[in-house]
């Protein structure tokens, strides 16, 4: 089985799950200054607390996004290779 027919469709999947995975992950993004999109101070004081609702969807939502765009980097790396 041959993949080299199917990279350039594997490269344009890998720029849309790109875009889509840093949308996702400026969407999560707490805080409203730089300091706390940064891993500085931020209103939850460093706290841990349960992801309900639209978030732990946007959450799952991200991990299958990553886990795709890491499956199509690797079928993109051996169809170009």
């Amino acid at each position: 089985m041959t993949l080299s027919g199917l990279a350039p469709y594997l490269g344009i999947i890998e720029i849309i799950l790109a875009v889509v995975m840093t949308v996702l992950v400026l969407i999560q993004s707490k805080g409203s200054n730089l300091g706390g999109f940064l891993g500085g101070s931020s209103d939850s004081g460093g706290s841990f607390r349960t992801r309900r609702g639209i978030e732990a969807t946007i959450h799952r939502i991200t991990i299958i996004c990553a886990v795709l765009f890491f499956v199509n980097t690797v079928l993109a790396f051996l169809a170009w290779g």
